[in-house]
């Protein structure tokens, strides 16, 4: 269900802004956090992306602006998710650029986060819309020039974003997958390749990727495409009747290409 989030409207009387000296807080409103609180986060349309949501009563979703808001900051610091919680959580500064005026305040959770952006891609992959991009769409060409001057965000982080959350998507799908064929598995054979999918079967796929830095990204998935490769060609005859490694094998043809010597 999608609900608008206005709550950063209406300041509390008890908020951030009322502990600090009126130096600090002149400071903190000439932020380029504050700026990209008055330039991008005040003008993302929410209702854009309500496509994302079910008509049907649910659960409210968590807030809409805080989310969008939150990946392009990831992506343009190439922060990890689990450093951008650490920001979230204690840097004042970011929680500035969120509207998020007390300290108690956390706006989602890391599956909330994952889902959300999930979500995008599914979007984007069925219409080509990128609902990211649209939010800076929205803004005139001045507004565009005073975001890059005072931010050094400007409309190609929209791109950028979608991109890594393809990269990011994938890299937890093949993991995914990595984790599901183990369970099946003879003893004999988790012990045989235990050493090569201990990394990835300790954990779940989103934990995998919590922390997995965007620079590592090509290197994690040329990784995966040898041990992809190595664990087909080992297991293809003694599973092949099993309904997960059908799955698997599908998702190897799919997502890599075998070249021939």
């Amino acid at each position: 269900m999608f609900r608008k989030n206005t709550s950063h409207l209406q300041p509390s009387l008890f908020g951030i802004a009322s502990q600090l000296l009126k130096a600090k807080l002149k400071k903190l409103k000439k932020s380029k956090e504050h700026d990209f609180y008055q330039l991008v986060f005040c003008k993302i349309n929410e209702k854009d992306f309500s496509v994302l949501y079910s008509d049907n009563s649910s659960r409210p979703n968590a807030p809409v602006n805080s989310l969008v808001a939150s990946i392009i900051l990831m992506y343009h610091n190439n922060w990890t998710t689990e450093k951008l919680l650490d920001r979230i959580d204690f840097d004042l500064l970011t929680r500035t650029a969120l509207g998020l005026d007390t300290l108690e305040q956390t706006p989602f959770c890391p599956a909330t986060f994952f889902n959300f952006q999930n979500r995008l891609l599914s979007h984007f992959v069925a219409t080509g819309q990128n609902l990211i991009e649209g939010v800076f769409d929205s803004l005139t060409q001045q507004q565009l020039k005073t975001l890059k001057i005072k931010t050094n965000i400007q409309r190609s982080d929209s791109f950028v974003a979608m991109s890594n959350i393809r990269s990011y998507s994938r890299t937890q799908l093949l993991i995914e997958m990595l984790i599901r064929l183990y369970r099946v598995l003879s003893d004999e054979d988790k012990a045989r390749f235990n050493d090569i999918l201990a990394p990835y079967i300790q954990q779940s796929s989103s934990q995998y990727i919590y922390n997995l830095q965007r620079a590592s990204i090509p290197h994690e998935q040329e990784k995966l495409d040898q041990l992809y490769h190595k664990l087909y060609e080992a297991l293809k005859e003694s599973y092949k009747d099993f309904e997960v490694f059908s799955v698997f094998e599908r998702v190897y043809t799919e997502h890599f290409t075998i070249i021939d010597d």
